[in-house]
């Protein structure tokens, strides 16, 4: 099975505020075939810094988390258990995170093009948020001078 490409994303709801809103658009963008969540975790960081993780379909798990697995595609295992201790010691006491491991199936049809037409992909990167935010503020300043 060939998959797009893979990303990890880290979400935090400091004060423990995790409420699902989130869900639904998660949903749409695996129905739209966008993403395909492939892994996750969530956590949940108490005030004392103690932390609990709750594997995706886990029994016991909130609706929410359960919302969450029911997302999941069947391939696993992509992140391990350091990989989520080490992102889990980030995330603030008294939060809720989750770990989401998904693919990039938007990209697999672009990637087969690709390859098809003898090419390969020579660099790939993500520009951080505020790279792009401070970008657009100066472009803006300028369109007001």
């Amino acid at each position: 099975m060939a998959l797009g490409p893979i990303e990890v994303l880290e979400i935090a709801f400091p004060g423990n505020q995790f409420n699902g809103a989130i869900i639904p658009e998660l949903e749409r963008l695996v129905e739209n075939d966008t993403i395909a969540v492939i892994d996750g975790v969530a956590i949940v960081k108490g005030e004392d810094g103690e932390v609990e993780f709750v594997e995706f379909g886990q029994d016991g798990a909130s609706e929410s988390v359960q919302r969450l697995a029911n997302l999941l595609d069947q391939v696993e295992a992509f992140i391990s258990d350091d990989d989520i201790e080490q992102l889990a010691s980030g995330l603030a006491p008294n939060s809720t995170g989750a770990i989401l491991v998904f693919e990039h199936t938007w990209a697999k049809p672009f990637r087969d093009a690709l390859v098809d037409a003898g090419g390969i992909l020579a660099a790939n990167f993500r520009v951080p948020a505020a790279t792009v935010d401070a970008l657009l503020d100066e472009l803006d300043d300028l369109d007001d001078d």
